[in-house]
Protein backbone atom coordinates (compact mmCIF):
# COMPACT_ATOMS: atom_id res chain seq x y z
CA UNK A 1 0.00 0.00 0.00
CA UNK A 2 1.63 3.30 -1.17
CA UNK A 3 0.85 6.54 0.18
CA UNK A 4 -0.26 9.74 -1.61
CA UNK A 5 0.53 12.50 0.88
CA UNK A 6 0.39 15.84 1.71
CA UNK A 7 3.07 17.62 3.94
CA UNK A 8 1.12 20.12 6.49
CA UNK A 9 4.43 20.99 8.83
CA UNK A 10 5.59 18.82 11.06
CA UNK A 11 3.22 15.40 10.08
CA UNK A 12 1.82 14.21 6.92
CA UNK A 13 -1.64 14.51 5.99
CA UNK A 14 -2.33 11.56 4.14
CA UNK A 15 -5.19 12.17 1.25
CA UNK A 16 -4.83 8.57 -0.08
CA UNK A 17 -3.70 5.01 -0.16
CA UNK A 18 -2.63 3.15 -3.40
CA UNK A 19 -3.96 -0.38 -2.72
CA UNK A 20 -0.45 -2.65 -4.22
CA UNK A 21 -2.85 -6.13 -3.98
CA UNK A 22 -2.12 -9.02 -5.73
CA UNK A 23 -0.52 -6.61 -8.65
CA UNK A 24 3.15 -8.18 -8.38
CA UNK A 25 1.07 -11.34 -10.42
CA UNK A 26 -0.46 -9.50 -13.31
CA UNK A 27 -0.80 -12.65 -15.35
CA UNK A 28 -3.66 -13.14 -12.44
CA UNK A 29 -5.20 -10.33 -11.98
CA UNK A 30 -8.36 -11.85 -13.91
CA UNK A 31 -8.33 -15.15 -12.69
CA UNK A 32 -7.94 -13.95 -9.03
CA UNK A 33 -10.68 -11.66 -10.22
CA UNK A 34 -13.07 -14.53 -11.16
CA UNK A 35 -12.45 -16.80 -8.67
CA UNK A 36 -12.61 -14.21 -5.78
CA UNK A 37 -16.33 -12.85 -7.71
CA UNK A 38 -17.76 -16.69 -7.39
CA UNK A 39 -16.64 -16.90 -3.77
CA UNK A 40 -18.28 -13.76 -3.20
CA UNK A 41 -21.56 -14.79 -5.07
CA UNK A 42 -21.82 -18.31 -3.23
CA UNK A 43 -20.87 -15.97 0.27
CA UNK A 44 -24.11 -13.65 -0.24
CA UNK A 45 -26.66 -16.30 -1.58
CA UNK A 46 -25.67 -18.93 1.08
CA UNK A 47 -25.96 -16.71 3.85
CA UNK A 48 -28.80 -14.93 3.07
CA UNK A 49 -30.05 -18.54 1.81
CA UNK A 50 -29.80 -19.81 5.36
CA UNK A 51 -31.20 -16.41 6.95
CA UNK A 52 -34.37 -16.76 4.50
CA UNK A 53 -34.66 -20.54 5.23
CA UNK A 54 -34.76 -19.87 9.01
CA UNK A 55 -37.28 -17.74 8.54
CA UNK A 56 -39.86 -19.55 6.75
CA UNK A 57 -39.52 -23.15 8.68
CA UNK A 58 -41.03 -23.19 11.82
CA UNK A 59 -38.87 -26.14 13.07
CA UNK A 60 -35.79 -23.43 12.67
CA UNK A 61 -36.92 -21.53 15.28
CA UNK A 62 -34.82 -22.58 17.68
CA UNK A 63 -31.88 -21.01 19.38
CA UNK A 64 -29.39 -22.40 17.30
CA UNK A 65 -30.84 -21.40 14.29
CA UNK A 66 -31.27 -17.69 15.71
CA UNK A 67 -27.53 -17.73 16.43
CA UNK A 68 -26.95 -19.52 12.99
CA UNK A 69 -28.55 -16.47 11.43
CA UNK A 70 -26.48 -14.02 12.98
CA UNK A 71 -23.15 -15.68 11.93
CA UNK A 72 -24.56 -15.48 8.46
CA UNK A 73 -25.54 -11.99 9.03
CA UNK A 74 -21.87 -11.36 10.12
CA UNK A 75 -20.54 -13.30 7.31
CA UNK A 76 -22.00 -11.41 4.94
CA UNK A 77 -21.29 -7.83 6.55
CA UNK A 78 -17.81 -8.91 6.88
CA UNK A 79 -17.16 -9.96 3.40
CA UNK A 80 -18.62 -6.93 2.10
CA UNK A 81 -16.28 -5.09 3.76
CA UNK A 82 -13.47 -6.59 2.07
CA UNK A 83 -14.11 -8.57 -1.13
CA UNK A 84 -15.82 -5.29 -3.23
CA UNK A 85 -12.49 -3.42 -2.67
CA UNK A 86 -10.74 -6.09 -3.73
CA UNK A 87 -12.67 -7.60 -7.11
CA UNK A 88 -12.44 -3.26 -7.93
CA UNK A 89 -8.30 -3.32 -7.48
CA UNK A 90 -8.02 -6.21 -9.45
CA UNK A 91 -9.49 -4.75 -12.22
CA UNK A 92 -9.13 -1.08 -12.58
CA UNK A 93 -5.85 1.19 -12.48
CA UNK A 94 -7.10 3.50 -9.54
CA UNK A 95 -6.36 1.27 -6.69
CA UNK A 96 -6.56 4.08 -3.92
CA UNK A 97 -8.70 4.65 -0.95
CA UNK A 98 -9.47 7.63 0.98
CA UNK A 99 -7.98 7.60 4.49
CA UNK A 100 -11.43 7.86 5.81
CA UNK A 101 -12.12 5.13 4.20
CA UNK A 102 -9.71 3.09 5.02
CA UNK A 103 -10.09 3.46 8.44
CA UNK A 104 -13.83 2.83 7.77
CA UNK A 105 -12.72 -0.57 6.27
CA UNK A 106 -11.14 -1.29 9.19
CA UNK A 107 -13.32 -0.41 11.81
CA UNK A 108 -16.40 -2.63 10.55
CA UNK A 109 -13.70 -5.57 9.51
CA UNK A 110 -12.56 -5.65 13.22
CA UNK A 111 -15.83 -5.29 14.57
CA UNK A 112 -17.25 -8.26 12.64
CA UNK A 113 -13.90 -10.36 13.35
CA UNK A 114 -14.67 -10.25 17.15
CA UNK A 115 -18.06 -10.47 16.79
CA UNK A 116 -18.12 -13.35 15.21
CA UNK A 117 -15.60 -14.77 17.42
CA UNK A 118 -17.70 -14.65 20.40
CA UNK A 119 -20.79 -15.44 18.38
CA UNK A 120 -19.06 -18.70 17.57
CA UNK A 121 -18.26 -18.97 21.71
CA UNK A 122 -21.66 -18.21 22.03
CA UNK A 123 -23.28 -20.99 19.70
CA UNK A 124 -20.39 -23.49 21.57
CA UNK A 125 -22.42 -22.94 24.54
CA UNK A 126 -25.64 -23.59 23.26
CA UNK A 127 -24.58 -26.66 21.98
CA UNK A 128 -23.60 -27.10 25.72
CA UNK A 129 -27.07 -26.28 27.03
CA UNK A 130 -28.96 -28.40 23.99
CA UNK A 131 -26.62 -31.68 24.60
CA UNK A 132 -26.47 -31.49 28.64
CA UNK A 133 -29.87 -30.62 29.62
CA UNK A 134 -32.04 -31.29 26.35
CA UNK A 135 -35.16 -31.68 27.93
CA UNK A 136 -35.06 -28.03 29.31
CA UNK A 137 -33.25 -26.68 26.44
CA UNK A 138 -36.03 -24.10 25.36
CA UNK A 139 -36.47 -22.84 29.01
CA UNK A 140 -32.53 -22.53 29.23
CA UNK A 141 -31.78 -20.66 26.04
CA UNK A 142 -34.67 -18.44 26.11
CA UNK A 143 -35.39 -15.88 23.46
CA UNK A 144 -34.87 -12.77 25.89
CA UNK A 145 -31.16 -15.01 26.73
CA UNK A 146 -30.82 -15.37 23.38
CA UNK A 147 -31.34 -11.69 22.44
CA UNK A 148 -28.60 -10.56 25.07
CA UNK A 149 -25.97 -12.71 24.31
CA UNK A 150 -26.13 -12.00 20.63
CA UNK A 151 -26.82 -8.17 21.48
CA UNK A 152 -23.27 -8.79 24.16
CA UNK A 153 -21.47 -10.04 20.94
CA UNK A 154 -22.13 -7.55 18.88
CA UNK A 155 -21.31 -4.41 21.68
CA UNK A 156 -18.21 -6.14 22.47
CA UNK A 157 -16.79 -6.21 18.70
CA UNK A 158 -18.07 -2.75 17.95
CA UNK A 159 -16.30 -1.29 21.27
CA UNK A 160 -12.91 -3.38 20.75
CA UNK A 161 -12.82 -2.05 17.10
CA UNK A 162 -13.83 1.43 18.37
CA UNK A 163 -10.71 1.59 20.56
CA UNK A 164 -8.31 0.12 18.03
CA UNK A 165 -9.26 2.17 15.44
CA UNK A 166 -9.22 5.46 17.88
CA UNK A 167 -6.20 4.57 18.33
CA UNK A 168 -4.66 4.58 14.66
CA UNK A 169 -6.34 7.55 14.38
CA UNK A 170 -3.69 9.10 16.73
CA UNK A 171 -1.00 8.48 14.91
CA UNK A 172 0.44 10.01 12.00
CA UNK A 173 1.26 8.82 8.24
CA UNK A 174 3.73 8.73 5.71
CA UNK A 175 4.81 7.52 2.02
CA UNK A 176 8.39 6.37 3.13
CA UNK A 177 8.07 2.79 1.18
CA UNK A 178 5.09 1.11 -0.53
CA UNK A 179 3.40 -1.63 1.38
CA UNK A 180 1.77 -4.73 0.00
CA UNK A 181 -1.89 -5.51 1.00
CA UNK A 182 -5.13 -5.43 -0.36
CA UNK A 183 -7.00 -3.86 1.91
CA UNK A 184 -6.61 -2.12 5.41
CA UNK A 185 -5.84 -4.84 7.61
CA UNK A 186 -3.98 -3.97 11.29
CA UNK A 187 -0.27 -4.83 10.72
CA UNK A 188 -0.81 -2.51 7.09
CA UNK A 189 -1.72 0.12 8.76
CA UNK A 190 0.77 0.39 11.33
CA UNK A 191 3.29 -0.33 8.77
CA UNK A 192 2.97 3.09 7.10
CA UNK A 193 2.89 4.71 10.57
CA UNK A 194 6.04 7.28 10.86
CA UNK A 195 5.06 7.92 14.61
CA UNK A 196 4.83 6.15 17.59
CA UNK A 197 2.58 2.89 17.54
CA UNK A 198 3.36 1.58 20.46
CA UNK A 199 0.29 2.19 22.57
CA UNK A 200 -1.75 1.14 19.85
CA UNK A 201 0.13 -1.77 19.13
CA UNK A 202 -0.49 -2.40 23.32
CA UNK A 203 -3.92 -1.85 22.90
CA UNK A 204 -4.69 -4.15 19.62
CA UNK A 205 -1.93 -7.13 21.41
CA UNK A 206 -4.18 -6.35 24.63
CA UNK A 207 -7.99 -6.46 23.01
CA UNK A 208 -6.63 -9.68 20.65
CA UNK A 209 -5.45 -11.55 23.21
CA UNK A 210 -8.76 -10.97 25.94
CA UNK A 211 -11.11 -11.67 23.29
CA UNK A 212 -9.32 -14.82 21.49
CA UNK A 213 -8.55 -16.31 25.28
CA UNK A 214 -12.37 -15.37 26.64
CA UNK A 215 -14.08 -17.26 23.58
CA UNK A 216 -12.01 -20.09 23.50
CA UNK A 217 -12.03 -20.23 27.39
CA UNK A 218 -15.91 -20.45 26.70
CA UNK A 219 -15.53 -23.03 23.85
CA UNK A 220 -13.17 -25.39 24.70
CA UNK A 221 -15.53 -25.30 28.51
CA UNK A 222 -18.48 -25.92 26.78
CA UNK A 223 -17.10 -29.02 24.83
CA UNK A 224 -15.19 -30.13 27.46
CA UNK A 225 -18.52 -31.17 29.15
CA UNK A 226 -20.08 -32.35 26.35
CA UNK A 227 -17.48 -34.62 25.57
CA UNK A 228 -18.20 -35.85 29.93
CA UNK A 229 -21.25 -36.07 28.94
CA UNK A 230 -21.66 -37.95 25.82
CA UNK A 231 -18.97 -41.15 26.92
CA UNK A 232 -21.20 -41.18 29.98
CA UNK A 233 -24.00 -42.07 28.04
CA UNK A 234 -24.97 -45.41 27.63
CA UNK A 235 -26.80 -44.84 24.41
CA UNK A 236 -24.65 -45.35 21.17
CA UNK A 237 -27.53 -43.73 19.36
CA UNK A 238 -27.30 -40.89 21.73
CA UNK A 239 -23.83 -40.23 21.19
CA UNK A 240 -24.20 -40.80 17.76
CA UNK A 241 -26.71 -37.74 17.61
CA UNK A 242 -24.79 -35.53 20.19
CA UNK A 243 -21.88 -35.36 18.27
CA UNK A 244 -23.35 -34.52 15.06
CA UNK A 245 -24.97 -31.59 16.51
CA UNK A 246 -21.61 -30.32 17.30
CA UNK A 247 -19.70 -31.65 14.28
CA UNK A 248 -20.75 -28.39 12.33
CA UNK A 249 -19.89 -26.44 14.86
CA UNK A 250 -16.63 -27.55 15.69
CA UNK A 251 -15.52 -27.81 12.15
CA UNK A 252 -16.30 -23.86 11.73
CA UNK A 253 -14.35 -23.20 15.27
CA UNK A 254 -11.02 -25.08 13.88
CA UNK A 255 -10.86 -23.12 10.57
CA UNK A 256 -11.82 -19.52 11.71
CA UNK A 257 -9.59 -19.46 14.69
CA UNK A 258 -6.79 -21.74 13.02
CA UNK A 259 -6.32 -19.07 10.07
CA UNK A 260 -6.32 -16.01 12.59
CA UNK A 261 -4.18 -17.50 14.52
CA UNK A 262 -1.81 -18.60 11.43
CA UNK A 263 -2.36 -14.74 10.58
CA UNK A 264 -1.27 -13.36 13.71
CA UNK A 265 1.72 -15.97 14.53
CA UNK A 266 3.31 -15.38 11.49
CA UNK A 267 6.51 -12.92 11.44
CA UNK A 268 6.21 -9.29 9.07
CA UNK A 269 9.17 -9.15 7.15
CA UNK A 270 9.36 -8.51 3.47
CA UNK A 271 9.10 -11.74 2.64
CA UNK A 272 6.18 -12.88 4.49
CA UNK A 273 3.83 -10.29 3.08
CA UNK A 274 2.43 -12.67 0.58
CA UNK A 275 1.16 -15.38 3.38
CA UNK A 276 -0.35 -12.57 5.41
CA UNK A 277 -1.98 -11.62 2.20
CA UNK A 278 -3.27 -14.94 1.21
CA UNK A 279 -4.25 -15.32 5.43
CA UNK A 280 -6.06 -11.85 5.30
CA UNK A 281 -8.08 -13.30 2.00
CA UNK A 282 -8.69 -16.84 3.50
CA UNK A 283 -10.56 -14.85 6.87
CA UNK A 284 -12.04 -12.23 4.81
CA UNK A 285 -13.24 -13.99 1.47
CA UNK A 286 -13.25 -17.91 2.26
CA UNK A 287 -14.44 -18.08 5.66
CA UNK A 288 -17.98 -16.55 5.12
CA UNK A 289 -18.37 -19.15 2.23
CA UNK A 290 -17.80 -21.90 4.71
CA UNK A 291 -19.76 -21.49 7.44
CA UNK A 292 -23.00 -21.82 5.40
CA UNK A 293 -21.99 -25.11 3.74
CA UNK A 294 -20.42 -26.34 6.61
CA UNK A 295 -23.83 -25.89 8.58
CA UNK A 296 -26.41 -26.70 5.90
CA UNK A 297 -25.00 -29.51 4.01
CA UNK A 298 -25.01 -31.62 7.41
CA UNK A 299 -28.24 -30.32 8.30
CA UNK A 300 -31.78 -32.57 7.51
CA UNK A 301 -33.98 -29.86 8.33
CA UNK A 302 -31.94 -27.11 6.14
CA UNK A 303 -32.29 -29.52 3.05
CA UNK A 304 -35.24 -30.02 3.12
CA UNK A 305 -36.48 -26.72 3.52
CA UNK A 306 -34.23 -25.76 0.57
CA UNK A 307 -35.50 -28.35 -1.46
CA UNK A 308 -39.28 -27.50 -0.83
CA UNK A 309 -38.63 -23.95 -1.31
CA UNK A 310 -36.91 -24.99 -5.32
CA UNK A 311 -39.97 -27.59 -5.83
CA UNK A 312 -42.50 -24.89 -4.92
CA UNK A 313 -40.59 -22.35 -7.20
CA UNK A 314 -40.09 -24.81 -10.16
CA UNK A 315 -43.78 -25.69 -9.72
CA UNK A 316 -44.80 -22.07 -9.90
CA UNK A 317 -42.96 -21.07 -12.86
CA UNK A 318 -44.29 -24.33 -14.90
CA UNK A 319 -48.16 -23.52 -13.98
Amino acid sequence: MVLVVHDTGNQSSVATFILVGFSEFPQLQAPLFLLFLCIYTVTVVGNVGIIVVRRINPKLHTPMYFFLSHLSFLDICYSSVFTPKLLEILVVEDRTISFNGCMTQFFFGCACVITEMFMLAVMAYDRFVAVCNPLLYTVAMSHKLCALLVAGTYMWGGLCSLIITYSLLQLSYCGSGPMNHFGCEYSAIISVSCSDSSFSQMACLVISILSEACSLLVTLASYVFIVVIVIRMPSKGGLRKAFSTCTSHLMAISIFHGIILLLYCVPHSKNSWLLVKVATALYSVMIPMLNPLIYSLRNKDVKETVRRLINSKLHSHLT
